[in-house]
């Protein structure tokens, strides 16, 4: 690609992350209502925390998990359900048809995905932590910035996969996505420990990012640890990054040529 054709994707990819933007201007009320029941269930997870008795550490113990998994089931939520998305606006068949390389759009999407999720994020953690007198003065900022920014590549890639299904199943392809962020939710650890769970499920743990970036996060806000204490973590995250991002680009074009050959693009079910 010359410099002419980068600048053109870039703009397209841009322009998906604009829409987007425009689209929650548009539903801006439906979204007060997600960000409220999101809300509703951190400061829960908090009180189940102050419950047990353990003090400050305990509570930020769970808000972690309730805040961190806000973020990353917003990167999967959005990627997974954007066909369904504009299966619904009607416009899934213009942009099948736009001159923009999938991988702009998908791109694209991942960046709109990240930069929502972050600010919806940060706005919980400020309207949550003053309910518990949260302190935070041994959160080490860079490991948890960088737990932060490889968690979002190696979550994209899932949710890309994800957003196949409601590509080749128009019917019942997003309530299978819900199942699935369900699963993941079971197994990553984000109200307890994973060892807690029976060996079998623990292992299964360690194939989902969120276990290894919740296991970060805590790290690095509870304890200060750096980044270098912490590069168990992250290096499965970024492997998983470095994996899950082409492979689900392969499985959404899969999905996107076989809905093309059924006829899926325009039904609802």
């Amino acid at each position: 690609m010359n410099k002419g054709d980068i600048l053109k994707e870039f703009y397209a990819g841009l322009a998906v992350v604009i829409r987007n933007f425009d689209l929650v201007k548009r539903y801006w009320k439906w979204e007060i209502v997600f960000f409220a029941y999101t809300i509703a269930n951190t400061v829960t997870m908090g009180f189940v925390g102050k419950s047990m008795g353990g003090g400050n550490r305990t509570i930020l113990y769970m808000i972690i998990g309730a805040t961190m998994w806000s973020y990353l089931s917003v990167l999967f939520e959005v990627l997974a359900e954007t066909v369904a998305w504009e299966r619904w606006e009607g416009t899934i068949e213009y942009t099948f048809m736009s001159p923009m390389k999938r991988i702009t759009h998908l791109l694209g999407t991942c960046g709109f995905a990240i930069v929502y999720g972050m600010l919806r994020t940060f706005l919980l953690f400020i309207i949550v932590a003053p309910l518990f007198g949260i302190n935070l003065g041994s959160m080490n900022v860079s490991a948890t910035l960088m737990v932060l920014a490889i968690a979002s590549i190696s979550f994209t890639g899932f949710g890309m996969m994800g957003a196949v299904l409601p590509l080749i199943s128009p019917e019942k392809g997003v309530q299978v996505v819900h199942i699935f962020q369900a699963f993941i939710l079971m197994i990553s650890g984000v109200y307890y420990s994973v060892n807690v769970m029976p060996k079998w499920m623990e292992t299964l743990s360690y194939f989902s990012p969120a276990t290894y970036a919740l296991e970060a996060m805590r790290k690095t806000v509870l304890n200060g640890e750096g980044i270098w204490s912490i590069m168990d973590k992250l290096a499965p995250m970024a492997l998983m990054g470095m994996l899950f991002l082409p492979l689900g680009l392969f499985i959404f074009k899969w999905g996107e040529r076989f809905s093309k050959r059924k006829g899926f693009l325009k039904r609802n079910g």
